[in-house]
């Protein structure tokens, strides 16, 4: 019996800046290897970002995350816009798209695909080869907290970290399932701050304990956030698998992508195991290379990779990543905009002749 092709729902929103660009080429690459791998899909475009907002004033029509919650995926573009108040597009869509469909999980590859792209003396590929895993719908980003006397002399201002249980548990057990599959160094490390935060990375250190029982195959440790900011520049190969909160882990995510070559290379998904996720490049919307065709699509076509394999084509998804891996190696000059030695839709036509 011939084996029946699979189709998908994928919702495409290019946003702001350099996003629509290097989405474009994503799609380009989705179209051919859905082609070698023999699956079928449909996107639908959304318009969502700061030229809507400008002339609309709406940051996300009422009914958008019930639709977006029919999709298999969603590929996004990035999110920011020169002339909008900085926070607005960022909370009104990103936030709001990662809490209300419940994408609970950040996940950050940090992988170096050539020497010549990390700035740490002497790292190859296998020493910066680790995931982050960030939880990404509590902790500080919850916006919880209040101004007292604003704008006066005796101005207080709180910004509460909110971690519950059931939101860390879930968070250090698909870190846990996530380093098993993965299969490398089996070393699950909890990343925070226990000596000084001592009311919400206690719940998740007992948290991580418990959990651990459950995974007596998996080699687990700890680091408080300051030593891991340090480890992962003077010795990333000690990494595997990283478990964090919300805050800490926007922040090495960044240095980790600093580590594996800039921006130009780091994707990122926001993961609901159960639902619908969205995967997107880190790198932001980059406004100044708007329109100029010198953006590194690769990011957005790591983040297609990444879609692919939680789709469960993984075949897809390999393919795909070794593509820009080869391109990385053999043909760029550099991951910087403009430096790269070829425009954007030329890398983008590299990497589809490479798969």
């Amino acid at each position: 019996m011939q084996k029946q092709q699979k189709k998908y729902k994928i919702a495409v929103i290019p946003g702001d800046g350099t996003g629509p660009e290097v989405v474009e080429e994503g799609l380009k690459v989705l179209k051919a290897v859905s082609s070698k791998c023999s699956f079928e899909y449909e996107t639908t475009n959304y318009d969502f970002g700061g030229d809507r907002y400008l002339k609309t004033k709406e940051v996300l029509p009422e009914n958008a995350l019930a639709e977006l919650a029919t999709f298999d995926a969603i590929y996004l573009g990035a999110i920011g816009h020169p002339d909008v108040k900085p926070g607005i597009l960022e909370k009104g869509i990103l936030l709001t798209t990662r809490f209300g469909l419940e994408q609970y999980i950040n996940l950050r590859p940090v992988k170096l695909y050539d020497k010549r792209f990390c700035p740490l003396k002497d790292k190859e590929p296998k020493d910066v080869d680790f995931v982050v895993v960030r939880e990404n719908t509590e902790g500080l980003y919850k916006g919880m907290g209040e101004f007292k006397d604003k704008g006066t002399d005796k101005e207080v201002a709180t910004q509460i970290s909110y971690n519950t249980r059931r939101g860390v548990e879930r968070c250090i057990r698909y870190a846990f399932e996530y380093t098993r599959k993965r299969n490398k160094k089996k070393t699950l490390t909890l990343c925070g701050k226990t000596n000084v935060l001592t009311f919400a990375f206690d719940l998740w250190e007992r948290t991580f304990n418990e959990v651990a029982k459950d995974y007596s195959d998996i080699k687990t440790d700890y680091a408080h956030v300051d030593a891991t900011c340090m480890w992962m520049v003077k010795n990333p190969e000690w990494f595997d698998v990283i478990v964090t909160d919300n805050m800490f882990g926007d922040i090495i995510t960044d240095l980790g992508a600093m580590v594996q070559g800039g921006m130009g290379i780091a994707a990122g998904g926001n993961i609901n195991p159960e639902g619908v996720s969205m995967f997107e490049p880190i790198g932001g919307s980059a406004p100044k290379y708007t329109g100029k065709n010198v953006i590194n699509p690769l990011a957005a076509i790591c983040a297609l990779s990444m879609l692919l394999n939680e789709l469960g084509e993984a075949q897809a998804a390999e393919l795909v990543e070794n593509s820009v891996i080869n391109v990385a190696q053999n043909k760029l000059k550099s991951l910087g905009a403009g430096r790269m030695g070829y425009s954007t839709t030329e890398v983008g036509d590299l990497v589809v002749d490479h798969l």
